[in-house]
């Protein structure tokens, strides 16, 4: 049982748990990966000084008496030094005013009360709310036994009244005008955001179980693939796979694009869930659920366009996330936008040069718009896009545009060249699926129908976050060794 081995495709967070877990067990494992880099989508770049990053909001976990706490342990992430800004997110309008959502409670309802005095009753519902939230962790159910789920039922009326509110309507609770509009932007451009959602989101905040980890997504990722040399495990760089083996049904190993072919006892997946279900199994092993999904991509992807600035500015009075109000609209990538979403990386000085400031507006954006572009046009219209959002922020941060040391502009485009998805997608939503569902695990599939030995982990088999699919590599693991009869270890540092 030693010596049973296993390929995992992809050196994305899932693969990598997997692969972790894989060698604590006594699996013989080893990743292929497409790119030069560990990480999938969760990766960052450097540029002149600067570093950008691609995917790190909040990463759940950092509160050691957490659940998720203890698997990153497991997976090499901590302890490291962790930063915790004091906004969730700031909200400005055209005339200057300012909403910010202090991670302490107590500043938020008194900054709100100042705001809207007459709103008192929905501020304090808003407020108490978050209160409770913080005597729970959603996402550590995601490592709850069983038994452990009885520890949700004390919450269930909370969870429903504020899960089946959405954020517009509770702004529309608000008699302030600027309030009644801003509140459905706290979680980004999401739409039909539960107010749940924010909650969780604020409350992990509060207490300190929501953070950003130092480094960012990079450093994040590379923690997780050195953990998992240390374990002996094998990583194999630009080695892209073409073909998943199968025979009788079971999945024996793959081929990769220079022909060579490797065998394994069982194959996991962390690519691209098109590519691997369509592409590497020919579309042979799949439900009409699975069919239907991947044949209506959205039209629109939110964050999927990054333009990053390094600015030798420093924005340290400024709250780390921003949606700033434009006076005017603008055309962006042929979508008109009356706001942009502007994050700093004022909180973590490891991300620029001393003084100046890494920042980066997330947009969304069609991956059909920038693909039926020229090579030529596709270079003019990345930089038309960084002159136009530089303009809209030298409006609002006057010198700004002289101040700019370094622009960098990631469309989806890049991020399927450099991940291998399909059309630069990170996984949309399956049909009736919640948000809550996506963040914990309730994906299209984990295994394919009549495929043996074979497992898929990832945005793509059970949802979004990074817990998520690093929860979803380590139960691959554990049920392996249920099936193999043998008692599961994690061994954290």
């Amino acid at each position: 049982m030693a010596d049973k081995t296993l390929i995992i495709i992809g050196a994305g967070i899932g693969g990598l748990s997997a692969g972790c877990y894989a060698q604590m067990n006594g699996y013989r494992s080893q990743v292929f990966e497409m790119h030069t880099l560990p990480g999938g989508v969760c990766t960052g770049w450097k540029r002149k000084g600067y570093t950008f990053d691609g995917c790190m909001h909040h990463l759940v976990g950092c509160d050691p008496k957490s659940r998720i706490h203890r698997m990153w342990r497991e997976l090499g992430v901590m302890p490291r030094p962790v930063h915790f800004p004091d906004d969730l997110i700031g909200i400005e309008n055209t005339e200057g005013q300012r909403f910010i959502l202090y991670t302490d409670l107590d500043r938020l309802e008194n900054h709100m009360r100042e705001l809207a005095p007459a709103d008192g009753k929905v501020i304090g519902e808003f407020v108490d709310a978050a209160r409770k939230f913080t005597r729970f962790s959603m996402m550590d159910m995601l490592l709850a036994k069983p038994w452990e789920m009885v520890g949700v039922l004390p919450y269930l009326g909370l969870l429903s009244k504020w899960g089946k509110l959405k954020l517009e309507e509770m702004g529309g609770q608000f008699s302030n005008l600027f309030l009644r509009r801003a509140i459905s932007m706290i979680q980004y451009d999401f739409e039909n955001m539960p107010a749940m959602m924010a909650l969780m989101f604020l409350s992990g905040c509060a207490t300190r179980n929501f953070g950003w980890p130092a480094g960012g997504s990079l450093a994040f990722a590379r923690s997780i693939a050195e953990r998992y040399t240390a374990l002996d495990g094998e990583i194999h760089y630009r080695a892209k796979v073409d073909k998943i083996l199968v025979e009788n049904d079971r999945a024996v190993g793959v081929r990769l694009a220079d022909g060579t072919e490797h065998r394994a006892d069982t194959v996991i997946s962390n690519a691209d869930g098109r590519t691997t279900i369509f592409d590497m199994l020919q579309g042979r092993y799949t439900t009409e659920l699975i069919r239907t999904y991947y044949a209506n991509p959205p039209q629109q992807q939110e964050m999927a366009l990054h333009v990053s600035f390094g600015v030798a500015r420093d924005f340290s009075i400024e709250p780390h996330t921003l949606v700033l109000w434009l006076p005017e609209p603008v055309e962006i990538a042929g979508r008109t936008c009356d706001r942009l979403d502007i994050e700093f990386f004022n909180f973590a000085p490891e991300m620029s040069p001393p003084g100046k400031t890494a920042m980066q507006v997330v947009m969304t954006t069609s991956y059909d718009y920038w693909k039926a572009l020229s090579p030529e046009d596709y270079r003019a219209e990345k930089a038309r896009v960084a002159e136009t959002l530089s303009a809209c922020l030298e409006r609002r941060f006057p010198g700004f545009a002289a101040q700019v040391e370094v622009t960098d502009v990631a469309t989806p485009l890049t991020t399927g060249r450099f991940t291998g998805s399909f059309m630069g997608y990170q996984a949309w939503g399956v049909p009736n699926q919640s948000m809550l569902d996506a963040l914990t695990g309730k994906g299209l599939s984990k295994t394919l129908p009549g495929l043996s030995n074979f497992y898929m982990v990832g945005q793509w088999a059970g949802g979004l976050g990074l817990p998520n699919v690093a929860a979803m590599g380590r139960k691959a693991i554990a049920g392996l060794c249920k099936q193999d009869g043998r008692q599961f270890v994690a061994e954290g540092k």
